[in-house]
């Protein structure tokens, strides 16, 4: 499978994001704090 030469690579994109805003580790310890761990619910196919 080739892959385009300009793809957008999400994980680069995320971090570049990241440090134009000045978060840092404990931004996010603060976000997984408070997310949401209720599982999803299952998809229905009806």
């Amino acid at each position: 499978m080739a892959k385009p030469e300009q793809r957008v690579r999400l994980g680069d994109a995320l971090a570049s994001i990241g440090r134009e805003l000045g978060l840092n580790n404990e931004d996010f310890e603060i976000f997984e704090q408070i997310r949401d761990k209720t599982p999803a619910d299952p998809l229905r196919f009806e």
